[in-house]
């Protein structure tokens, strides 16, 4: 089934999660169109990662529904969530480092040939994947990745998810610890992806780079999604509003009494 234009890829509704007395989410909505990037803001504990997690199927809700290409999905594990097309690169990336880039890519999926690894097929179809996504700084697909650095590793993980087929793809915290022109690799790499088609959700305490590659913020607080909004419509210090008070009547790009006070 195809999504329409008007339907979103991912849409939940009413998303609870408890761990004991801990509420970590309440009532969450959120749609996450194809073709755009939806980036997840809020401070630490607004419940991000209890989220992501669910739509990951490493959490299964309490309630609410999750519906994938306007079709009710329920995850009794990842492998669930990876085989409607939903992957997550996690900050830590989960790459092996005595490995190189063709068997990270192919880790748990490797492909055979008269019983035997088809390293050819393979090797292709990474370096193919790596071309597609303009990925240009890595010299060879047999490079092991301890010998990678930052913004590419996080490229290989990208990559990895892509090769997957996957459809939407969780981002957690990616440009964190990256130098600029690292960082600025994996911001252009979002956008190539979100030029595919692909929806990424992105999870970023990086105000900069958010509204470097977002189309979409949606915010949390306490456990609950406070805002939702285009990038036109809203600015740092709306977003810096949202998820201290859970409301902000300011509109984009107006300055603050103390601001206009000292210029």
């Amino acid at each position: 089934m195809t999504t329409t234009r008007e339907e979103p890829l991912l849409r939940l509704s009413g998303i609870t999660k408890s761990f004991g007395p801990v509420e970590a989410l309440s009532d969450v909505d959120l749609d996450v169109p194809s073709g755009a990037v939806t980036a997840l803001a809020g401070d630490n504990g607004a419940g991000k990662s209890s989220l992501i997690k669910c739509i990951a199927g490493i959490y299964s809700q309490d309630s609410g529904d999750i519906v994938w290409e306007g079709e009710r999905a329920r995850f009794d594990g990842p492998a669930d969530a990876a085989a409607l097309g939903i992957q997550t690169v996690y900050q830590d990336l989960a790459l092996c480092d005595n490995l190189d880039i063709v068997q990270n890519m192919f880790l748990g999926r490797e492909r055979l040939r008269r019983g035997q690894l088809d390293d050819l097929s393979m090797e292709h179809a990474a370096a193919e994947t790596l071309s597609e996504l303009a990925v240009t700084t890595v010299r060879s697909v047999r490079q092991q990745v301890a010998s990678l650095s930052g913004g590419q590793r996080q490229s290989v993980a990208i990559a990895k998810a892509v090769l997957w087929e996957s459809k939407l793809v969780i981002m957690d915290e990616p440009t964190a610890a990256l130098g600029v022109a690292q960082t600025r690799m994996v911001l252009d790499l979002v956008r190539t992806l979100v030029g595919r088609g692909h929806a990424v959700l992105l999870i970023s305490h990086n105000m900069t780079d958010v509204f470097q590659v977002a189309d979409r913020i949606a915010v949390m607080r306490q456990g609950r999604m406070v805002d939702v909004r285009p990038i036109d419509e809203i600015d740092q210090r709306i977003v810096v509003d949202l998820m201290t008070t859970g409301e902000s009547d300011r509109e984009v790009g107006e300055s603050s009494p103390q601001e206009e006070g000292t210029s």
